[in-house]
């Protein structure tokens, strides 16, 4: 398994990870066994880092993952976020929370979840717009003092942000959606992370599926998939993204890959600083994901690809309006 830095305080991690969140929540039915099963098949080939938060589920998630691993820590790289708050009687009601006291508080909860006394790599899951970045990240970085965290990163973070964060306290990884059909990390995020060494890990490197062409149709998705909401997987937008689809997927077989390989290699060959993390919970998929890592784009087809996916080629919003606003804080 190739590695990759994050950042440049020492976090190495496996060329791709494992994105765990559409294991309990979000992309329909839970099958814990199963994504247990898909976790432990993802260590034996190689992959050593894993990505967790605690509003996945709520909570369920991280529990999931910290069985998964105990025995087998040493071997893994934990990664998990705090700061998204979701409501007890309405988990589709939502805060952020960057409070210097949550961040232990929440630190804390993860921990005993994850049953693990230490954190690898510990994100900010979302800004808050009402506590100065400086105060949050000053708390997390007091974690690291006590040794409850190893690495400090920040998710869906403006580059502005991204540069107070550093001053305070070391950034490793920045993580942001950003794939053939969501590119805007290029105009500023990715020159800024590059500038100040932080390592890039994009989430949804498969357009939250839609990219492996599997998706053919809107009732493909399960009554509770949450996708069922987003503006481009909805009406016109979700016909003009399969025209897209299409186009990568005739580029694929003239290569002798799938799609969704293609679409990882494109990811995987922006820079060696980046660490994409496609979510799945079946074997068949993460074997197929992990084949993207023996796939060599030539200059010619990462050409085509540019042409066929251009940034903002993607009809519609990659989040509904009121999430938008949660983003690039």
């Amino acid at each position: 398994m190739e590695t990759r830095n994050l950042g440049q305080q020492g976090l190495r991690v496996s060329a791709l990870g494992l994105g765990c969140m559409g294991m309990s929540d979000f992309y329909g039915q839970r099958d814990d066994a199963e994504s247990t099963r898909t976790l432990h098949r993802a260590q034996e080939l190689g992959v050593t880092f894993f990505d967790t938060a605690d509003m996945y589920g709520p909570y369920l998630n991280e529990e999931l993952v910290g069985r998964a691993f105990q025995g087998r820590r040493q071997q893994v790289v934990l990664a998990t976020k705090f700061g998204i708050q979701r409501d007890p009687n309405d988990p589709t009601k939502r805060g952020v929370n960057g409070r210097p006291e949550y961040v232990r508080q929440a630190c804390e909860g993860s921990l005993k979840r994850l049953g693990t006394d230490y954190i690898d790599l510990y994100y900010q899951h979302r800004v808050d717009p009402s506590t100065p970045i400086e105060e949050t990240v000053g708390a997390m970085s007091r974690l690291v003092e006590e040794g409850k965290v190893r690495f400090l990163g920040l998710s869906e973070a403006a580059a502005d942000t991204v540069r107070r964060a550093h001053a305070v306290h070391p950034i490793s990884a920045l993580q942001t959606e950003y794939s053939l059909w969501s590119r805007d990390p290029e105009d500023e995020i990715l020159p800024t992370v590059r500038e100040l060494g932080i390592g890039f890990v994009p989430y949804s490197p498969l357009g939250r599926g839609f990219l492996t062409g599997q998706i053919q149709k809107f009732e493909d998705l399960d009554q509770d998939d949450y996708r069922r909401h987003t503006p481009r997987f909805q009406g016109e937008n979700f016909q003009k993204n399969l025209d897209l689809v299409a186009r990568i997927k005739d580029l694929a077989g003239q290569k002798g890959c799938s799609a969704s390989q293609l679409a990882l290699a494109w990811v995987l060959a922006q820079g060696p600083d980046i660490v994409p993390i496609p979510g799945t919970k079946r074997i068949s998929y993460l074997e197929e994901n992990l084949g993207a890592l023996e796939v060599q784009l030539t200059a010619d087809e990462l050409r085509q690809l540019d042409e066929i996916a251009p940034k903002g080629v993607a009809a519609g919003l990659r989040y509904p309006e009121q999430m938008m606003r949660s983003v690039n804080g």
